[in-house]
């Protein structure tokens, strides 16, 4: 067989292929074997075999097979770590055998009838972490298996664990039913007074809004839908509104897509999975032809589902609970001309007030050219949060319900860098506003004029790159001129989830970034949780202090299967691109550094052995604990480069919460402790001939900008609209007089006296 021949695998078992096989009404067990049948005609193998984990038993069941003997489908059980496809499991690793034989740990399976069969190739199927199966494939041809079959069949996996799961978690709940309880009904809250009202929040993005308040509804209410409901609808509407559903949702995810890419993959799975479900299609089905009306089939279903999923021990399955919820609703604006009116306004110009938001409605209300957003309870405010400050869309997070009870079009303002709303402004206020919003504007078309180099007053070249989360902010990047991304926080695609991207998934947006920053440098941070950052999905024991507990790179470490998909990711993305870089955060000790490099060897080992294209880039950490400044010598003779983390080594070395406005006089970057540890980083980095970096607010603060430039840093990595502020203000500054200044500057004991000298070095604001 030609490698010719299987070169579109990857293609031709796309997710919509593997979706689509739910059109089949047989069953979960159909569902399987249609899988198996798929993947063995697209890959040319004469076999292949899907197993499950049974938790109970720490076993896996032979589910469907094509090639080998039928009656062993249910039969057959392999304990963790049996055989090859044991150890495959066990090892959460594909093994791929040119001979199967010649592996200690194979096991023939007598009556399987698989003597004649040579290569091998057995891949984990795994879900948020966890063991779901094994997909097995075998040839009786030697070495037949190539690294191109050992990726596409990843992906494959990757597609069938969500599958699965949802089948799994659906058939548990369905033995667990309870009896109908009343859907929830809006009760109404206390009004504010007439008049000008300042209601606090938090904000989520860095923008401002105004316009006229609307108030989006999240609640199903029979009576409601059935009072506008056409009384001659059918089955045949039913399915129309069906077919237009999924073709909603397949649209809005690559509209997702172009924007921000790494948060859309399998944004909206749950919901096609969801619709493909004949439990859950079929059932509304069943009650039409059983004489009701498909408004109320719909209605009655979904709150069966959301009742279910609210009620489940299961932390994944309550996450769905606003998935099902969305889903009826669009089943039932695409089941009436008239309720797809009534139901979708236009959004322009307006402040859109809810109790919990999905990702697509985010989306909807971006398109729809809505002025902001104010968000109240619900459960998704971290991922909904980062949808809005990637697409520019001013968000506050307020707990004040008396907003939901604002009549339409009352007006508001939105300031959603400090988190503060207006209710009914008066002309002072809006025109207050309306100066920064034309502020904000100026500043975005100064960035454009930043220059593609920075220099000092007397020539000294200093490097600017760009802070990023989302690949969307890629963009802004370049039109700034950054020259590279000096720190890119891949927990952000982690966290605008609901389960833990796929190797395979985090190697496209990791090879996206590199490809679209064409050839400039990109370091990337490894997994930073932990504190502030939670993963939904992630259910870890809960901790008195978090900000001090298991995060940042403690959190890798102790979760190596997390980590190793990771580096296995960036380990690929890294062969084709010279320029990435990795960087491991909140590095305590030598110790975890060096377990952390060894880590990657240990992948880079797995993929070579596998065939796969990898390499290891240049890897460095994060000085932002007391402990490392303290180790700062063997660090950075260890470390490849460094970069100091400003905001949590300011925190940690003066104990103060940065979050903690009532400590803000107390969070003093220029107190003499922290000038004096920046001085110890960057002259002990630059010994040992390293590039030192610095990320974090401090380096976009104009007054302290001399002192750096005169300890000898170079590389700056910032939010990206601070670097044409910032480059003007390096070309201010003499590099040589920095430096007599700087060493002044570390002489002074007193946080009064640095004051006193900064206001004395600096131009007046």
């Amino acid at each position: 067989m030609s490698d010719f021949q299987k070169d579109n695998v990857a293609l031709m078992c796309d997710i919509g292929e593997l979706v689509g096989i739910f059109d089949f009404e047989q069953g979960f067990d159909s569902f399987l074997q249609r899988a198996v049948s798929m993947v063995a005609w697209h890959m040319r193998a004469a076999v292949c075999s899907l197993y499950l984990y049974k938790p109970a038993t720490r076993e896996l069941v032979l589910r469907a097979n094509q090639g080998l003997n039928p009656q062993l489908i249910g039969t057959l059980r392999l304990k963790i770590g049996e055989g090859i496809t044991g150890m495959a499991l066990k090892e959460m690793r594909p093994i791929c055998e040119a001979r199967a034989t010649d592996n200690p740990n194979f096991k023939y399976i007598p009556g399987s009838h698989e003597e004649n069969f040579v290569s091998f190739l057995a891949v984990p199927i795994i879900r948020r972490m966890n063991p779901v199966g094994v997909i097995v494939v075998q040839d009786p041809q030697w070495n037949y298996f190539t690294p191109n079959d050992i990726q596409a069949l990843q992906v494959i996996a990757s597609q069938l664990a969500g599958v699965i799961e949802n089948a799994d978690l659906l058939s548990e709940l369905r033995q667990k039913e309870q009896q109908d309880s009343p859907a929830p009904v809006f009760h109404g809250e206390q009004e504010f007074g007439p008049g000008t009202h300042c209601v606090r929040g938090v904000g989520a993005s860095d923008v401002m809004g105004m316009g006229l308040s609307t108030r989006i509804g999240q609640y199903l209410t029979l009576d409601q839908e059935a009072a506008t409901c056409p009384l001659d609808l059918t089955e045949d509407d039913f399915d129309r509104a069906l077919l237009a559903t999924e073709r909603q949702l397949l649209d809005l995810q690559r509209r997702l897509e172009d924007k921000i890419h790494d948060a859309a993959s399998m944004i909206f799975g749950a919901h096609v999975l969801m619709l493909k479900d004949e439990a859950f299609s079929g059932e509304i089905r069943n009650q039409i032809r059983g004489g009701k009306n498909p408004w109320t089939a719909i209605v009655e279903e979904v709150r069966r589902y959301s009742r279910l999923f609210a009620h489940s021990p299961n932390p994944a399955l309550r996450e769905k609970v606003l998935d099902v919820e969305d889903l009826g609703h669009r089943l039932l604006q695409n089941l009436s001309a008239q309720s797809m009116a009534s139901t979708n306004p236009d959004y322009s110009g307006q402040i859109v007030i809810a109790e919990e938001l999905l990702p697509s409605d985010i989306l909807k209300i971006s398109a729809e050219g809505a002025a902001g957003l104010i968000l109240l309870g619900g459960g998704q405010h971290s991922h909904v949060a980062i949808l809005a400050k990637a697409m520019q869309i001013p968000l506050v997070i307020a707990t004040d319900r008396r907003l939901l009870s604002l009549p339409e079009k009352t007006p508001l303002l939105l300031d959603a860098k400090e988190g503060q709303i207006i209710v009914r402004p008066g002309p002072e206020a809006i025109q207050t506003m309306q100066n920064i919003i034309r502020s904000l504007a100026d500043s975005l078309r100064l960035a454009e004029l930043a220059q593609p180099e920075t220099r000092t007053q007397d020539g000294a070249e200093v490097h600017l790159f760009a802070n990023m989360n989302l690949v969307s902010e890629l963009d802004v990047a370049l039109r700034v001129h950054a020259q590279g991304i000096g720190l890119y926080r891949t927990e952000f695609p982690f966290i605008v989830r609901s389960s833990f991207p796929t190797e395979e998934e985090q190697f496209v947006v990791y090879s996206r970034v590199l490809e679209r920053m064409q050839g400039a440098p990109v370091v990337f941070r490894t997994l930073d949780v932990g504190g502030d950052k939670v993963l939904s999905y992630f259910h870890a024991a809960p901790e008195s202090n978090p900000f001090l507990g298991l995060r940042a790179l403690r959190f890798s470490l102790k979760n190596p299967l997390i980590f190793k998909q990771q580096l296995r990711a960036l380990l690929r993305a890294a062969h084709d691109y010279p320029q990435a870089r990795i960087m491991f955060p909140m590095v305590a000790s030598l110790d975890e550094f060096l377990e952390a490099r060894a880590l990657v060897e240990v992948c880079h080992r797995e993929l070579q052995r596998e065939g796969i294209p990898s390499r290891i880039p240049e890897l460095g950490m994060m000085i932002e604990l007391p402990s490392a400044v303290t180790m700062i010598n063997e660090l950075a003779a260890a470390a490849d480069f460094l970069s100091i983390g400003s905001n949590d080594l300011i925190q940690y070395l003066l104990a103060v919460d940065r979050t903690n406005t009532r400590m803000a006089p107390w969070f003093a970057p220029h107190h003499p402790a922290v000038i004096r540890a920046l001085h110890c980083i960057v002259k002990t980095a630059r010994q040992h001939n390293k590039v030192i970096s610095l990320c974090g607010t401090l380096g976009a603060d104009p007054r302290l900008m001399p002192f750096l430039l005169g300890i000898g840093l170079r590389h700056f990595s910032l939010d990206p609209l601070e670097i044409p502020a910032v480059q003007r203000r390096i070309a201010q500054i003499n590099a040589a007089q920095a430096e007599q200044q700087a060493q002044h500057m570390l002489t002074l004991g007193r946080i009064g006296d640095v004051a006193d000298y900064l206001r004395q070095i600096n131009p007046p604001d």
